[in-house]
């Protein structure tokens, strides 16, 4: 690509400060400083820079050459464009952007969280461009992705590759003694770390832990990452602290920002039911059993009310007891009172157990 365009875009960069930059016109001056066409093609297929991301094998397939060869191939060319470093075109102006995001989002940020802010769109492939580009800026550091990790980037300035590893590690350990979802805070303070905004950054790039409503905690914990639907009934009931219709907990997970959201109420009702966290305390309302509520039919809950009071008690005073733990009308709980043989009337509207 010629000088004019690279000026171009070298004013769009300086212009827009750390605003969004042309990547792909940017990736294509970088590219069009390797002089092979061949090391070019291999560059870009491996990094996905034009479309998605190929093995050694396809690569080799296509060019005619052994896996082994393309990776030696792949290796050398970024060897001497990191060795190119700020002189590359742009090199140096990305960086600075880079920079100035990473300090803003904690020093360090998964790849897809950061692209946003410098390509038009947040696809694969911008995404792609800007781990290349990460990988030749001197003052970046790059983790890969891998089982533990999202492909993210940092500041060599605060932490190398290495540095964010093990800190993240830190960050983990002090989840683990915790021992369940937490704040930030918390987990900044247990890991002896006072740069809050730099351990939730760090706690982002671990594929091992998950957050949800403001708690942080591991990735295997339901309540910060609810994965089945009995996981993300229980989620909505714990965080809105109240009984609910089945209906209504289904269209509070439709209208969530859980990652799968597509339940039917039928599905919800039926794990309800299946699931003894859950209570049936009224007409398809539910709450949950740690709250205090126990299962069992209006007359189970009127025959434990006499049996604690251990006497008799007036029926108002035993409505107002079991409403406490069914939500049901006034009449059914007369209806039972008064229906069923387990009862019996000592006095006026007062009622023991019977024999």
């Amino acid at each position: 690509m010629g000088s004019a365009n690279r000026e171009e875009i070298m004013e769009e960069a300086t212009s827009t400060s750390i605003e969004q930059i042309n990547v792909e016109k940017v990736v294509r001056d970088v590219l069009s400083t390797i002089e092979r066409e061949r090391e070019r093609e291999i560059i870009a297929r491996r990094f996905g820079l034009f479309d998605r991301r190929e093995t050694l094998e396809q690569i080799g397939e296509l060019l005619g050459i052994t896996r082994e060869r393309v990776r030696q191939l792949e290796k050398a060319v970024i060897t001497r464009l990191k060795a190119a470093g700020e002189d590359l075109p742009h090199i140096k102006k990305v960086q600075s952007i880079l920079s100035s995001h990473l300090t803003d989002m904690g020093h360090v940020a998964r790849t897809e969280h950061i692209t946003p802010k410098l390509a038009s769109t947040n696809s694969k492939v911008d995404q792609a461009r800007v781990a290349f580009l990460a990988h030749l800026a001197p003052e970046i550091a790059v983790v890969e992705d891998n089982d533990h990790f999202y492909h993210s980037i940092g500041l060599t300035a605060k932490h190398t590759e290495a540095a964010i590893r093990e800190h993240v590690g830190k960050v983990i350990d002090a989840i683990t003694k915790i021992g369940k979802p937490t704040s930030i805070s918390e987990i900044a303070e247990v890991a002896s770390n006072s740069d809050e905004k730099h351990v939730e950054a760090l706690a982002s790039v671990s594929k091992n832990v998950a957050h949800l409503h403001g708690r942080w905690g591991l990735t295997k914990w339901p309540m910060v990452n609810p994965k089945n639907i009995r996981d993300k009934i229980y989620v909505i009931l714990h965080d809105r602290q109240k009984p609910m219709h089945f209906s209504e907990i289904a269209d509070a997970i439709k209208q969530s920002d859980f990652k799968r959201k597509d339940v039917t109420t039928q599905a919800i009702h039926n794990e309800l039911i299946k699931d003894s966290r859950f209570v049936l305390i009224g007409r398809g309302i539910y709450a949950l059993k740690e709250w205090g509520y126990k299962k069992g039919t209006v007359a189970d809950v009127i025959a434990e009310v006499l049996n604690k009071e251990g006497g008799p008690l007036h029926r108002d005073e035993i409505v107002r007891r079991v409403l406490k733990s069914r939500q049901v009308k006034e009449t059914t709980i007369l209806l039972n009172l008064q229906g069923k043989p387990q009862f019996k009337r000592v006095a006026k509207a007062t009622y023991t157990l019977a024999e």
